[in-house]
Parts: structure tokens; sequence; C-alpha cells
């Protein structure tokens, strides 16, 4: 199995028949002396577990990304072409990844429809405006993103993922209510 990550990570396996993951160690990190559990190292060794929790976490570390570039291109009261090129290419280095794992599934974690897959629906609806002109004129060439031509499997995948029908229905109502 190959593993394609959004972050760098080290996994450690402890045998669940043994107890392992009730060590001391693990137990420093998760008190519930359960599996999984996951260590942030770049945030100061935070220590997170339980599925849902985890995947929430690693949406809200996914769309810091969009995020940044959002606020960057709209609302950043200077312009900074560099901090701008740097999301638009770490943006685009995500949706490489997402392109890699969906070569050839149409879902990112099972053979079915998750909140991994949810987590990226607004974020990606959000691309043409991130990549768009924005509050600031700059005279540096910054990044540009045709999302349907340089990662095709993704954007079929996005597509796919507003065209179900209570995803749509939730789209719809957020397009018109921004129009009030």
């Amino acid at each position: 199995m190959t593993q394609l990550t959004l972050f760098s990570c080290r996994g450690i396996l402890y045998d669940v028949g043994k107890n392992e993951q009730k060590s001391e160690e693990h137990l420093d990190y998760n008190p519930n002396g359960r599996v999984p559990t996951l260590i942030d190292h770049q945030n100061n060794g935070y220590a997170i577990w339980e599925s849902a929790a985890i995947l929430a976490y690693l949406t809200d570390k996914q769309g810091a990304i969009w995020g940044q570039a959002g606020w960057l291109n709209f609302f950043h009261p200077e312009p900074v072409a560099s901090a701008v090129t740097r999301y638009r290419n770490e943006t685009k280095r995500v949706l490489g990844v997402l392109e890699r794992i969906l070569q050839n599934k149409d879902y990112l974690v099972t053979d079915k429809y998750t909140i991994a897959d949810m987590s990226f629906i607004n974020w990606n609806d959000l691309l043409p405006p991130l990549f768009g002109k924005g509050r600031h004129e700059f005279k540096e060439d910054l990044p540009q993103l045709d999302f349907e031509k340089e990662f095709s499997k993704t954007y079929a995948w996005h597509q796919s993922l507003t065209e179900r029908p209570a995803v749509a229905a939730i789209l719809k109502e957020w397009e018109q209510s921004r129009q009030q």
C-alpha cells in the first residue's frame, strides 16, 4: 500500500492484542489508551485522538492553506506578492497530492463518500476566486490555475461531489444567500 499525505508523518503500529497502546509513552499523548492518535510536531507536539477529531483537525490544517490564500487575495491590507505566490503554489501542491490519490479511485479514503471528501467541497469551490484578481494589483506574474486542465481527476471528483443532491442544494442556497 502506498501512503500519500498532505503532511509529513511517521506511523507507529501498536499491537492492540498485546495492549501496546496502553504503554506509558502512548498514554502521555492519549490518556484514553486507544488508537489512532495524531501528534502534530509542527504544532508544539499537539496530540489529538479519536478518528473524527483527527479528521476535523486535518481538515482545518488543509483549509488553512486555502484560507491563507483567500486572506492574502481579498483581505490583507497590503499587497504581498511573495505570500500570495507561496499560498497559491501550496494550494496547487495539495491539488497535486489529491490528483495522485484520485488516479484510480472515486473517493479519497475508501470506496465511498466520507468526511475526507466533504472537507474539500467548499475549499475547492473557492479556487476560481482564490486564483482570481483579488483586492490588489500586482506587477509580478502570480501563479494561475486552470483546475479542469491541470488537475483533471481532482476536478472530475469535485464536480461529482457538488452534483450530489444534498450538496447541490446546499451550494445553491449558499449562492443565493451571497447574492442578497
